[in-house]
């Protein structure tokens, strides 16, 4: 095993036992960081929490699109306390469209995601920050399409799944995309790995959330991405070592992590 981040994960959705768990078990995992994303204000500072007692965990702040709008106010004090704390996060995320939430409800209107989507854009923008998006399918385009009206490339596109066109898309605008543990048994994951770029690729377990194969019944942890990695070593036909090397620094340098 080599050194790895973990580019997304949920950490302040594990309970107390199982985040120090993670993070005593990091170094002889050669887990170096976490990047963890937050749902909505709550989280946000939850995370900030987290950040300011583990060295290596990196918190990000934004709005998860898979639940309803926020108000007005809950919108308001997010921008605030994304603006106090600018400093001490390393992303905006994770933002982007609700995909999932549509399905289940078709009547569901997308506007008001696509207004909010399109101002975390020109934040992450204002501040130079790396915006980490769930977009996929059908919502990658017109996620695409806002990154390029505000002429921003630095996008990470996390457990993405999409079109051959969207994909060459993404890949020509330079955005990132991050594999996750089900690339083990997903072949829609594995032919995504084939197309796109070593170079514009990162790892992820998006945790908890729980897998399937080999994972079924295990709790998600960052250990689970030496696995992913040599899944990605196989399809690209690509030495092991270097598919960690290539991934590791790519990862530390979108993130600006020293």
């Amino acid at each position: 095993m080599r050194k790895i981040i973990d580019a997304h994960i949920h950490f302040d959705l594990y309970n107390e036992q199982e985040q120090i768990q993670i993070i005593q078990h990091m170094k002889q995992d050669q887990i170096e960081g976490l990047i963890t994303v937050s749902e909505h204000l709550e989280s946000a500072r939850k995370n900030l929490k987290l950040a300011q007692k583990f060295p290596n965990v990196f918190p990000a702040f934004g709005y998860h699109p898979e639940q309803k709008l926020p108000t007005d106010e809950e919108l308001s004090q997010l921008w605030e306390f994304i603006d106090n704390n600018q400093e001490k996060m390393i992303a905006i995320g994770e933002v982007g469209l609700p995909y999932y939430q549509r399905k289940e409800n078709q009547s569901l209107k997308i506007d008001g995601y696509v207004e909010l989507l399109e101002q975390f854009i020109t934040f992450a923008k204002k501040l130079q920050k790396p915006i980490i998006l769930h977009a996929v399918y059908e919502d990658a385009p017109v996620t695409c399409s806002l990154l390029e009206k505000h002429s921003y490339q630095k996008a990470h596109f996390h457990w993405f799944k999409g079109d051959k066109k969207t994909v060459e898309r993404m890949i020509e605008n330079g955005y990132f995309i991050s594999i996750t543990p089900d690339v083990l048994y997903e072949q829609e994951i594995q032919q995504l790995v084939k197309i796109y770029p070593l170079e514009q690729m990162m790892v992820e377990t998006d945790g908890p959330w729980p897998f399937e194969g080999p994972f079924e019944k295990e709790m998600t942890e960052p250990k689970m991405i030496h696995h992913a990695m040599k899944k990605i070593a196989e399809i690209k036909r690509i030495p092991v070592d270097s598919i960690y090397d290539t991934i590791y620094y790519q990862t530390k340098t979108f993130y600006e992590l020293s």
